[in-house]
């Protein structure tokens, strides 16, 4: 402990200058004790000086600092596997002796360090948990967490209990060096391969459209069944789609199987994929599988109708065909073989123009509500684009351009970009535009406006709007391929591009949804142990968002048997976190009554099995020698576990760390100091009041 001075050292012989100054002209001449006045002067002058000094020293804020060294036990990681694998190598009885043992340990380890522990598998929780109930297994994640968590911290070792089968995530073998620290490995599980048949892995699309074919791919693998025969079949509702032989001629046996399957029933449809057993197989849990095609009625049909052939055209074909919802057709004016009645989406490339003035075409889009996209080009006719549509009103002269670039409105609300392409889309070449004035309807949106130069002139360049219960946008300039092909050679693919026009085709595409009572699930989707969240929305006659009835939600299994919930409100809308179903195909219906009128809203989600523990039932603990190896620990089994800390003590590295705190403290602030100056001025009032000073 040290104090420090906020002024010059010599500022102290100041202060007990002025502290001998002041008893002494206080006691030198003072005579008023008679004969007491020798004896009684140098004490009284004493106790003044003393007080004095005391008081301008604390006028100089002196400091108190004080070193407080504290001894903090080194850490150490206690973790356990959770995953489902871990049944196939423990009855009842063996997972109830491993509890023991691993509460023991962890019983020594809590005597003498810090310890943290946690269970992981899909996920990584606080606390040790024996259910093996979670559907995959991702070691990596559970090292990545801890060196997050304690890599700036006293971290003395990580002990993970475990089979080291991992089916999701990184490699942990990358991951655990990381940590710095020795890791050491409780190996659970068998490592003798036994027989079993496995459907390891089925690969598919999840939408397919109606009317067309579609491929799944089927991996199997056999281990220890030389010389036996399965069957792989699929099958839909009962029905069998396929069936096929496999002989199995190897002990380490794989193949792969393609099957093309009809698309031919609308929906959400479950295929079940199965191998049929061999005798003496370990488990037959993996030998089956199912998978969900969203089987889609129709795909979106969009026109790209153009004066002449143009590279825009091209540009937007390429996007527009890598979305497996569109599809796409080219045809130029004036050689037309459809009507445009058909399609769900028009692109109008430089119409109408004054070779072509498209007038049919314009009027069925209206008239038949079909969503168009004019994009302006140097053979437009802008008068007969102006008479055609109001969101945008060009008045120039085509045989004069600008050459623009655009920028973001930072106001536009319809749809939102990626991050990325709102800060990267001003980078784009500048587009051709005709020279002139641009304005737009009061009520649309504009999306992009015009920067020539270093000079933003707040003019539109691309606009949307709602005529008359269409949606259409106007694009006032060609060039978009020029765009399209930067994107490319700036980050070496068309994301940012294809993102752009595919939000406006799908805005534009977009009908309007006018239902005052709407219910929609988080997702079409779920893994089994996903939670099922669905929201609802009510509206009033205003087309106001409001939640003041009580909603109601009713959810159908494939038994029919149904499942009552009661909407939560949440802003001004409902929700509702169903938890976890196990897998199939559900219905939901919502309900709810608004001033006397029922108002219901439906729809469909599906719930598919997570099988990724059954797939690998033989342990890995090469992985668990390679991680402890690598790390400095080393692999202990269950009948050993309790050497472990012995074997901790052993490496040496979980020692206690020593943390220095320096506290420093104002003296202005100690209650003794005022104390003693109270007892100093009491002890010279009582002598002066003793004596008869006073």
């Amino acid at each position: 402990m040290n104090i420090i001075l906020q002024y010059p050292a010599w500022f102290v012989l100041i202060c007990m200058a002025v502290g001998l100054l002041y008893a002494f002209g206080m006691y030198y001449r003072d005579s008023r004790f008679g004969e007491q006045t020798k004896k009684l002067n140098p004490i009284l002058g004493t106790l003044r000086f003393v007080t004095v000094t005391i008081i301008c020293l604390l006028l100089l804020d002196p400091v108190m600092r004080a070193t407080v060294t504290e001894k903090k036990a080194p850490i150490v990681v206690l973790a356990q596997d959770n995953s489902e694998s871990l049944l196939q190598s423990m009855d009842s009885v063996k997972r109830k002796t491993y509890k023991e043992k691993m509460e023991s340990l962890r019983q020594k380890l809590a005597a003498k360090y810090d310890l943290k522990v946690y269970s992981f598998g899909a996920e990584v929780r606080e606390g040790l948990e024996y259910s093996y109930n979670d559907k995959s297994t991702d070691i990596a994640k559970f090292l990545e967490e801890m060196y997050d968590v304690y890599s700036n911290q006293n971290l003395g070792t990580v002990i993970m209990a475990t089979d080291g089968i991992y089916n999701q995530g990184n490699n942990p073998i990358y991951i655990g060096g990381k940590l710095n620290v020795p890791i050491f490995s409780i190996a659970l599980g068998d490592t003798i391969p036994k027989k079993d048949l496995v459907l390891k892995k089925v690969y598919n699309n999840q939408i397919a459209y109606l009317g067309d074919k579609f491929t799944i791919q089927v991996d199997v693998a056999a281990i220890n069944c030389p010389g036996t025969a399965t069957r792989l079949t699929v099958s839909r509702g009962g029905r069998t789609l396929h069936e096929s032989a496999i002989n199995i001629d190897d002990s380490d046996f794989f193949t792969t199987r393609e099957i093309i399957l009809d698309a031919d029933v609308a929906g959400v449809q479950r295929y079940t994929v199965a191998l049929s057993s061999v005798s003496g197989e370990v488990t037959t849990a993996n030998n089956v599988k199912d998978i969900y095609v969203d089987v889609l009625d129709a795909r979106q049909r969009i026109l790209l109708l153009a004066e002449s052939p143009h590279p825009d055209i091209a540009a937007l074909r390429r996007m527009i065909t890598a979305n497996k919802n569109y599809e796409v057709e080219i045809a130029y004016a004036g050689k037309i073989k459809d009507n445009v009645a058909k399609y769900d989406f028009v692109v109008m490339h430089q119409l109408p123009s004054k070779k072509s003035p498209v007038t049919d075409v314009i009027n069925t889009l209206k008239t038949q509500k079909i969503p168009h996209w004019y994009i302006v080009g140097s053979l437009t006719d802008l008068a007969a684009l102006n008479q055609a549509q109001s969101v945008m009103t060009i008045n120039g002269r085509l045989n004069q351009t600008n050459d623009v670039e655009g920028v973001l409105n930072p106001n536009f609300k319809s749809f939102t970009l990626n991050q990325k392409l709102a800060d990267y889309i001003y980078k784009f070449p500048p587009l051709t535009t005709p020279f002139g004035d641009f304005k737009v309807r009061a009520d649309a949106e504009v999306l992009l406006t015009q920067k020539i130069g270093t000079v933003n002139t707040g003019f539109p360049l691309l606009a949307m709007g709602v005529e008359r219960g269409v949606k259409l946008a106007v694009l006032g300039g060609e060039g978009i391929w020029k765009w399209r092909i930067f994107d490319h050679m700036q980050r070496k693919n068309f994301d940012l591009f294809d993102e752009l026009a595919g939000k406006i085709i799908q805005y534009l595409g977009t009908k309007d949804d006018k239902r005052r009572f709407r219910a929609f699930a988080g997702s079409n989707l779920y893994n089994e142990n996903e939670k099922i969240v669905i929201d609802a929305e009510l509206y009033n006659d205003n087309y106001e968002r409001i939640n003041e009835p009580d909603a109601m939600l009713e959810i159908t299994n494939e038994a029919g048997k149904k499942f009552p919930y009661t909407f939560n409100r949440t802003g001004n809308s409902y929700t509702l976190n169903a938890g976890m179903y196990p897998a199939g195909i559900y219905k939901f219906e919502a309900k709810t009554n608004n001033k006397g009128e029922i108002l219901k809203a439906g729809g469909q989600f599906t719930v598919q099995s997570i099988q990724l523990e059954v797939y690998e039932t033989t342990a890995n603990h090469r992985l668990l020698n390679l991680i402890s190896t690598k790390n400095g620990g080393e692999v202990v089994y269950p009948e050993n576990m309790e050497k472990l800390v012995e074997m901790i003590n052993v490496k040496g590295l979980a020692k206690p760390m020593l943390y220095d705190t320096v506290k420093t403290q104002s003296l202005i602030h100690l209650k003794w100091i005022f104390f003693l100056l109270l007892l100093l001025l009491t002890a010279e009032w009582f002598m002066r009041r003793y004596f008869g000073a006073y």
